[in-house]
């Protein structure tokens, strides 16, 4: 009795389908019932897939074959009209035909190999689609088709012997620089006439990596770079590195400087005085405003510029940070004053998000960068600012006012059409180049200025 009570307890605490359907009714009707329903569930859920996979492969031009053939046949025997009846049969047969061509599963094996997910603009890369067949039966020819940017590519695999493989071999656009999606590669089955039309995906899309082209330049170190390798400051320190001078002691000066040989030869305390050396934080700041740019052949040349700059820096092992401008949505309701720190964990990387970065009209403009930059970035020696040539000397004043008196602010302008040359302005050298490798020569004659 107490085992009956405890079955009907667990049968009322059910709440499933059974439930929903019968209630916590028991007995063959109630098993009756839930079979015929499991049944009609199972056969829609599979008739719904089968619909699917039809409509899948079915392109326009045969479903109006499809309405083509009951309305010629019924309207051919209604009116006794044979011409009708033959265009239905006709269609019907042509049918047939194309639902012939998905027949069958292919034994292939599709791979896609990038030669190099990182390339130089107009560097020369490739992508390799290998076939294989491992089936007891040679493979019939198919088309395989390879989505490259925004083209697509069509490789016409022939039949392959069992145990056999065949390499198919196409370039990679990488005359602009950008992020270029190669695949997945799609093998397509499809009639003659264009009636049905099966696709089927093998592999991953890979992505490679067009980065902007960049020149070595000499070691970052225009204007007051100040580090334990670099030179030293004029502001004195009492424990540094670099000695500067003597001086007398005073209440609260450490006794392990002082200079006890000077202390015996004056018979005065003489305590030893340093010039300050500090570590150096460079800064590199990318307009991304169409508005400071003529052409996009000077914003190409200002992520080069920033990309060279960069890299550099990280290869000197600095304190470097990136920034580029921040864009503001199109229906956003007020503006987005703000950056965005691109990666300098290595040059690589550094290169990579590079790739991505686009001018927009909605982008903060130079002036707007340096401020925030300043504000968001402490310990600044040196900021590079690089814009193209519709940014106005007093516009570029105002940009390095925006840090402080002791930071060397360097304007780097992309002018192709302007003479490369240096000039200073109080707190601001301005840098144009009309070419990339001008850089290199802008940044000696900086230095040795």
């Amino acid at each position: 009795m107490s085992a009956r009570a405890d079955s009907s307890t667990a049968i009322e605490d059910l709440d499933n389908a059974r439930t929903r359907i019968v209630g916590y009714r028991t007995g063959v009707l109630a098993d009756l019932i839930v079979t015929v329903v499991r049944f009609v569930v199972i056969a829609r859920r599979t008739t719904l897939r089968l619909i699917a996979q039809i409509t899948s492969v079915v392109t326009p031009l045969g479903w109006v074959v499809l309405a083509v053939i009951p309305t010629t046949l019924i309207a051919g025997y209604s009116l006794a009209w044979i011409e009708l009846v033959v265009v239905g049969y006709t269609c019907s047969a042509v049918a047939v035909m194309a639902a012939i061509y998905l027949v069958g599963r292919s034994r292939l094996e599709i791979s896609l190999h990038v030669e190099r997910h990182r390339v130089v603009v107009g560097e020369a890369t490739r992508g390799e689609l290998r076939s294989t067949n491992s089936g007891k039966r040679r493979s019939l020819g198919i088309i395989a088709e390879i989505p490259v940017a925004r083209a697509v590519a069509e490789a016409a695999i022939s039949g392959i012997r069992p145990g056999g493989s065949a390499v198919h071999e196409f370039p990679i656009p990488t005359l602009r620089r950008g992020v270029v999606s190669v695949g997945p590669v799609r093998t397509v089955r499809a009639d003659p006439v264009g009636l049905v039309r099966r696709e089927l995906a093998w592999t991953e899309s890979a992505d490679v990596f067009v980065h902007p082209r960049t020149i070595s330049i000499p070691s970052v170190s225009t204007g007051l770079i100040r580090d334990l390798e670099g030179n030293a400051t004029k502001v004195l320190a009492d424990n540094d590195i670099s000695f500067h001078a003597l001086r007398e002691y005073l209440p609260g000066d450490e006794r392990r400087n002082i200079h006890w040989k000077t202390t015996a030869r004056t018979g005065r305390y003489m305590v030893r005085q340093f010039e300050e050396t500090r570590r150096s934080q460079l800064v590199i700041a990318l307009s991304l405003a169409t508005a400071d740019y003529k052409s996009d052949y000077e914003f190409e040349m200002a992520v080069s510029v920033a990309g060279s700059l960069g890299a550099q820096a990280i290869r000197d092992a600095r304190t470097v940070t990136v920034v580029a401008s921040e864009q503001t949505p199109q229906f956003a309701k007020r503006k987005v004053f703000a950056v965005r720190a691109l990666s300098t964990v290595t040059g690589t990387r550094l290169l990579d998000d590079l790739t991505r970065v686009q001018s927009a009209d909605t982008a903060l403009r130079l002036v707007d960068v340096a401020r925030i930059t300043s504000e968001q970035t402490d310990g600044v020696s040196v900021a590079f600012l690089i814009c193209g040539s519709t940014v106005s000397s007093q516009q570029l004043r105002a940009a390095s006012t925006k840090f402080a008196a002791n930071v060397e602010v360097v304007a780097i302008v992309c002018d192709p059409e302007a003479a490369p040359g240096l000039r200073r302005v109080t707190g601001l050298s301005v840098l144009t180049i009309g070419y990339l490798e001008d850089l290199k020569r802008a940044l000696a004659r900086s230095a040795a200025v």
